[in-house]
Parts: C-alpha cells; structure tokens; sequence
C-alpha cells in the first residue's frame, strides 16, 4: 500500500501568527493537524507540543506487541494502533502539562488535534476539539469526527440548525482539548481503507468558512495533491480567512 501526501498551512487574512502545527509521517503510517489557542505564543507551543508528543509515542511503540507491558491503559475495544493514538495524546498531554508548570506565560494554553495512523490496509482516526479529518471515496465526502465543541453539541440535540452553527458566536468554543489537566476523551474510530481514498486532516479555518460541498469539489481534483491542498487554504483565505487555515490530504494507493 503507498500513501501520498502533502499539506499546506497559512495564518489567514486575520491573523498575526500561525498557531496550527501539522507532521506527516509515511513512515510511520502517522498525519497530525493541531490548532492551537491560548495567544499566538502559548497556541503556537501547545499545538506544536502536540504533534511532537503524539509523533514521538508513536515512534516509540512501532515495536511493541500487545502482550507487552503497556506504558499507558490499554482499550480492548480498539486495535493496538487505535491504543497507540490513545496513548499519543495523552502523552501529548502531559508534555503540554509540564511545560505550562515550567512557565507561567503559558498558562491557559491548549491545543486541538486529529490523527490518523495508517498500517495494514486500515487507518484508525484519532481526535480532540475541533479539528477534522474527512475521507473522500468513490466521489463522496464524509466527516470521521465529531466537533467536540459548544455549537455542534447543540446541533446534535436539535436547538441549532447546521447553518445557524456556522454563524453563531459560540462557534469557536471548544469543550475538549489537550490542556494540560484531565486526559480529555478523545475519540477513536477505525476503518478499512479503499483504492484510491483521499483523507482530509483540516483544522477550523477551513471548514468553518468553506462549506462540505466546496470542500468535495476541491478535494476531488485532479493532479497535485499540493495543489488540492492549496486550493483548499485558498478557499479559506477567500473567504475572509478569519482563522489560522491548514490543509492536509492522503492519498492512498493500496496495490
């Protein structure tokens, strides 16, 4: 099976500073996107802690059977890879932790984050907050995760229209992150995966000014992935780029 990738980030028309951090590794199966908040300088150091905690555990597990001694409390009802994301992020939590303890200009950070971790022919999807991963297959865009965030809890529950979400003034509020304090949950979905699927890793600037259908369009283009992904941070910036925008898209060619 060969992956391609390719991503693109930009701080937006908005924006001072970029506090989106994104790692691909091939490698390692492993595509990380991570939002930042908390001021441009704490936002850009919990996102940036983020990826490299979750690209380090990762890292360091690639070796490790299930019938080892397991660092962290292992879920029987996900794969061992889906326990390896598990681990990830709270590992990056606690890297998050022990930075905000050594300063306190860094106090209040956080970040948000999506991961997906490919081996085997299946991909098993991490996240916390609201940064997205998409999968475009045969033509079709679905979303893998749920926003944990105030707006998309209310759209669950009927009190908001999905148009009404995108302009309410709540919508940038977030009821999960890696915070430095409880491990926030985080979800873990798994799936098998597809000739020729393509995967989106976004953080909010995209989606939250360029809607599914426009995303669809893009992602389904051909040639480039850069291209795809530029068009993709494009469209957010065209927009009115309110918001740091980054743009990370799979491409997968299972032989």
């Amino acid at each position: 099976m060969g992956i391609s990738w390719a991503a693109a980030s930009d701080k937006g028309r908005r924006r001072s500073s970029n506090e989106d951090h994104h790692a691909g590794r091939p490698d390692l199966g492993l595509f990380v996107v991570a939002d930042g908040m908390g001021g441009h300088v704490a936002g850009e150091v919990a996102s940036r802690l983020a990826v490299e905690g979750i690209e380090a555990f990762v890292a360091e597990t690639v070796e490790m059977r299930t019938d080892d001694t397991w660092p962290l409390p292992f879920d029987p009802s996900v794969s061992r890879d889906g326990n390896r994301l598990k681990g990830a992020f709270r590992i990056a939590n606690r890297k998050i932790a022990d930075e905000m303890a050594a300063s306190e200009n860094l106090r209040g950070m956080a970040t948000t984050a999506s991961a997906v971790l490919i081996s085997g022919g299946r991909a098993a999807v991490a996240h916390v907050g609201d940064s997205r991963v998409y999968l475009l297959r045969d033509n079709e865009l679905s979303r893998l995760t749920r926003d944990h965030s105030w707006v998309e809890e209310q759209v669950r529950k009927g009190a908001l229209t999905a148009t009404a979400a995108r302009h309410h003034p709540w919508r940038n509020v977030v009821t999960r992150a890696l915070s430095g304090g409880e491990d926030a949950d985080h979800d873990v979905t798994e799936f098998a995966l597809g000739q020729s699927d393509r995967l989106l890793l976004c953080s909010d600037g995209l989606f939250s000014v360029v809607v599914d259908d426009r995303i669809s369009e893009l992602l389904r283009q051909p040639g480039a992935l850069q291209a795809i992904c530029d068009g993709l941070v494009d469209a957010a910036n065209a927009a009115g780029g309110p918001d740091n925008v980054t743009a990370l898209v799979l491409q997968i060619d299972v032989s």
